[in-house]
């Protein structure tokens, strides 16, 4: 089987751990955390970098921090993954969704200033699989209206949009350091902003939210989502080789092209937009309506073929706990339902040889034809 996604952990991963076990540092307070939030930060250039324990993590305080809460309205797609609704749901806030761009599959912009009522209080922009949201309207909206900018960058490690770092556009952006991501700490993410109190609020919050001048005393409920010295070793050297697995995603999605390209009943990734290029941190494809039979039946053939696939995002207003929440009634996005329901991945991970990417796209021909 070839696997859906394997990093490289090739580089300085094994010294740094190492050297981590070798001090004790084990925990959450070693000196590779704070290296890794002031590089990162810099390499999205941005003031401050908090690191925590996973992506989810990552929204749930960024979404806490802005202070969203009970009668607010926050504007996002419905084509994403559940971590970007939680808090706003948990919260009392209220999620107004938006539909998919079928060419991008990220939001369409042109839907959002429709949705903008007097409660909302901030715009999501989800950056999905390889392209970034068209942000340039986003932000547009947001400045017009008076509304924050949560920026899920988590798939976004290197990619730029407008000549700009994916992770720098909004009031505070999120990355993920899940397993699958350019970069990985096994689980991990990143709160990146360059305002000072949201940075020592999501730093509070990670942290329980003890008060600085008195340790296990707190005026407000907060969790515990901090990174571990050891997570924090392996994002560094992780990000020491961004550059070269920027290269080996691009490669990928290259090769992948002109083997699929020209094959009935499949819709490839755009390798570009106006704003940005392609960064394939996925390579998905949707499949037409002339084929007869969904994503799911054609990732249970490239199975049997011995290639490992993902299906794409099921939207959140499909989603059944939000359903019995009373949620999202009565309302579709066909473009979301569509790609949700058609669409799916690859093999995609840095550790893919050309080999396995010439077998696995030979298995998407075959099922394809047959």
């Amino acid at each position: 089987m070839i696997p859906v996604n394997e990093p490289l952990l090739d580089g300085n991963e094994k010294k740094y751990l190492l050297e981590c076990i070798e001090t004790g540092w084990i925990s959450s307070e070693g000196p590779f955390i704070k290296r890794f939030e002031e590089r990162f930060a810099a390499l999205v250039g941005r003031k401050y970098g908090i690191a925590v324990c996973n992506g989810t993590a990552a929204l749930d305080a960024s979404v806490e921090a802005l202070g969203i809460g009970r009668g607010d309205e926050v504007v996002m797609p419905t084509f994403t993954i559940i971590s970007c609704i939680n808090q706003i749901v948990r919260a009392g806030a209220k999620p107004v969704l938006v539909d998919s761009d079928p060419l991008t599959w990220n939001m369409d912009v042109t839907q959002i200033e429709a949705k903008i009522t007097a409660r909302t209080k901030a715009i999501m922009a989800v950056h999905i699989f390889g392209l970034p949201v068209d942000m340039e309207p986003l932000l547009e909206l947001a400045r017009k209206h008076g509304l924050k900018v949560i920026e899920d960058a988590a798939e976004m490690h290197g990619q730029a949009c407008m000549g700009r770092p994916c992770g720098s556009f909004g009031d505070i952006s999120t990355f993920s350091f899940y397993p699958n991501k350019h970069i990985t700490t096994g689980e991990g993410g990143m709160i990146v902003t360059d305002d000072l109190a949201l940075a020592e609020k999501c730093r509070s919050l990670r942290n329980l939210c003890f008060k600085p001048e008195q340790r296990f005393v707190h005026d407000e409920l907060g969790w515990n989502l901090r990174m571990t010295n050891l997570q924090a070793a392996l994002g560094l050297a992780q990000m020491e080789r961004l550059d070269k697995f920027v290269q080996i995603k691009r490669r990928m999605g290259a090769r992948y092209t002109e083997l699929l390209e020209g094959t009935p009943g499949i819709q490839l990734p755009l390798a570009h937009t106006d704003y940005a290029d392609n960064i394939y941190w996925v390579f998905g494809m949707v499949l037409d309506d002339s084929v007869p039979f969904d994503a799911k039946e054609a990732m249970a053939r490239l199975g049997k073929l011995g290639i490992g696939t993902r299906p794409f995002f099921w939207p959140m207003h499909e989603q059944p706990v939000f359903r019995k929440m009373g949620l999202f009634a009565n309302i579709n996005f066909p473009v979301a339902e569509r790609i949700a329901r058609r669409g799916f991945y690859i093999p995609s991970g840095l550790a893919l040889t050309d080999e396995q990417m010439e077998q696995s796209a030979a298995a998407v021909k075959e099922v394809l034809t047959h």
